[in-house]
C-alpha cells in the first residue's frame, strides 16, 4: 500500500495569507451575517448594503441582495450598480471579488476564490481573485472558481464550473465550461 505525501499536520492557516481584518471585525461581521444575511428573513436590499458597506464593501446603487446570501469577507468585494445577488448565493472571498454594474448571480452560485495547492504536502493556500465583469449573468448553482474573470456580458449556464477566465459576450456551459454560441450578434 502507498504511503500518502499529504501531510496537513504542517499547514499554517497563516503563511502568506492575512484575513484583512482585525479579529473584533471578524467577529462583528460573522454576528451580522448570521442575523441578517444567512437567515430566510427577507430583509430589504438598501439594509444589506449599507451593513456590507459597514464592513468596508465598496457597493453601487440599486444592488438586490437575497436571502441566505453568504458574503465571506465584506472588506474584499466591490458591488457594481443593479447588481443581483440570488439566494444561497456563497462568495468566499478570500481575495478581492469584483462583480460588476448589471450583473446576474443567480441562486446557490458559488464564487469561490480559495483552494489549496494540491501538489504542495502541506496543501497550501493558491487563493486568487475573481472578477465578474459588466453585463454578465452567473446561472445558478454554478461554481466559478480562483483567478477567474468572467467577460462583459458573457453567461455562464446554470449548472456549469469555470475554473478559466472566460470571454465577453460568449454563453458558457458545462465542466469544465466550453463556449457554446454569442450571445449578442
Amino acid at each position: 500500500m502507498l504511503d500518502s505525501k499529504i501531510r496537513l499536520e504542517n499547514f499554517d492557516s497563516g503563511k502568506g495569507y492575512s484575513k484583512g481584518a482585525n479579529y473584533l471585525t471578524i467577529v462583528g461581521w460573522y454576528v451580522i451575517k448570521w442575523l441578517f444575511f444567512l437567515t430566510s428573513v427577507p430583509y430589504p436590499s438598501g439594509l444589506k448594503v449599507f451593513l456590507l458597506k459597514l464592513f468596508g464593501a465598496k457597493a453601487g446603487k440599486g444592488i438586490i441582495i437575497k436571502p441566505k446570501v453568504n458574503i465571506h469577507m465584506p472588506w474584499r468585494i466591490e458591488i457594481g450598480d443593479y447588481a443581483w445577488i440570488g439566494e444561497e448565493v456563497f462568495i468566499l472571498n478570500f481575495e478581492q471579488v469584483t462583480i460588476g454594474n448589471n450583473v446576474c448571480i443567480s441562486q446557490r452560485a458559488f464564487l469561490c476564490g480559495g483552494n489549496h495547492d494540491y501538489l504542495d504536502p502541506g496543501f497550501m493556500y493558491r487563493n486568487g481573485p475573481i472578477v465578474v465583469r459588466d453585463g454578465a449573468w452567473v446561472g445558478a448553482s454554478c461554481f466559478i472558481g480562483p483567478n477567474v474573470v468572467i467577460g462583459i456580458d458573457a453567461v455562464v449556464s446554470a449548472g456549469s464550473v469555470v475554473t478559466k477566465s472566460v470571454s465577453a459576450n460568449g454563453i458558457y456551459k458545462g465542466n469544465p465550461a466550453e463556449f457554446v454560441k454569442k450571445r449578442w450578434d
